[in-house]
């Protein structure tokens, strides 16, 4: 049966398609970025007589997410979630030189039919769960905040409305800071999982839900490298033959959450327990800066946390180089 490979450029707003026939030819379709866009495109993909389809997107941002979820689990469908920097070479080997939407779409469902990229493995529905928990809990303390600073320079006629909202999102928090507390304990893996984060001196019980809702499923990632840079920590060196050489500084191409999420533990980790303590020493004695010691010890908790969860045995500092 011929396989047809869909190339999908994601844009918060809008999902910008390029199926690429067994033959070769493509055909484009725009869709929004919405359960309903999802539906839209699958019913599309069938008046196409697509039947077995691989599908390609980039892994630059969290919303990539919902459509990789949603078509891992249509029957015939193999997805793969690529990293930015293959179809940027990809698109260099072959002179591309046009940057719109439709354009990447095209280059990555030819990048899909040539390089037949390795599939991707979508979250376990437990992992999901937590994860919308975990980002629900980010968004309503965000809106306290800014309720909040509102209410220190509001004006009378509103400033009861705004109390009281601040009082409803406080409720709010602690209504779903139980609901994860609830979620983990009552997931046999996710609770014996959580054990073994928690043996992770500098992790507390806010940033161990965090790794779980992303992490849970070690296995999605081939490495621990591969889960770094799932979180966009991995360093990006800027290297141009003897010219021109900057400083490695962090890739930012990942999950923003994920690292928003690790910088105070990393600083905790450093600052207040041993092992942190010699990491930060041995790197300040090699001449290195304190931001680059902080994106060094977020790494590090990624690697630490990527290994207790893969081998299934409690944070050891000599095992886990600390």
């Amino acid at each position: 049966m011929d396989t047809f490979q869909l190339g999908i450029d994601v844009a918060k707003a809008k999902l910008d398609c390029a199926l690429r026939l067994p033959e070769g030819k493509l055909r484009h379709k725009g869709v929004e970025n919405t359960q309903a866009g999802f539906l839209a495109l699958r019913a599309w993909l069938d008046k196409q007589g697509v039947r077995t389809l691989h599908v390609c997107m980039e892994a630059t941002n969290p919303y990539w997410e919902p459509v990789a979820e949603f078509l891992a689990g249509v029957e015939a469908v193999t997805v793969s979630v690529v990293n930015p920097a293959q179809i940027k070479a990809f698109g260099a080997s072959r002179r591309v030189r046009t940057k719109t939407d439709k354009a990447d779409a095209k280059l990555i469902a030819e990048f899909c039919a040539e390089r037949r990229p390795a599939p991707w493995q979508a979250p376990a529905p437990a992992e999901q769960a937590l994860r919308a928990l975990v980002l629900r809990l980010e968004a309503l303390q965000g809106m306290r905040t800014q309720e909040s600073n509102r209410l220190d320079i509001a004006r009378p006629t509103v400033k009861e409305g705004i109390a009281q909202h601040l009082q409803w999102l406080d409720k709010e928090i602690k209504r779903i800071i139980q609901a994860i507390r609830d979620h983990i304990d009552n997931d046999p893996a996710l609770r014996d999982k959580q054990r073994l984060l928690d043996s992770v001196p500098g992790l507390g019980e806010r940033t161990i839900a965090v790794l779980l809702a992303f992490y849970a499923t070690p296995g999605r990632f081939g490495n621990a490298r591969q889960a770094v840079a799932f979180a966009g920590l991995d360093p990006r060196q800027q290297e141009s033959g003897t010219s021109v050489k900057g400083k490695p500084r962090m890739s930012k191409v990942g999950h923003a959450f994920l690292r928003k999420a690790l910088y105070r533990p990393a600083m905790v980790t450093l600052y207040r327990t041993d092992w942190g303590k010699q990491f930060r020493s041995r790197l300040a004695v090699a001449g290195k800066p304190p931001m680059l010691i902080i994106g060094a010890m977020m790494r590090k908790l990624v690697h630490v946390a990527f290994g207790v969860l893969k081998s299934g045995n409690t944070f050891d500092p000599a095992r886990h180089g600390a």
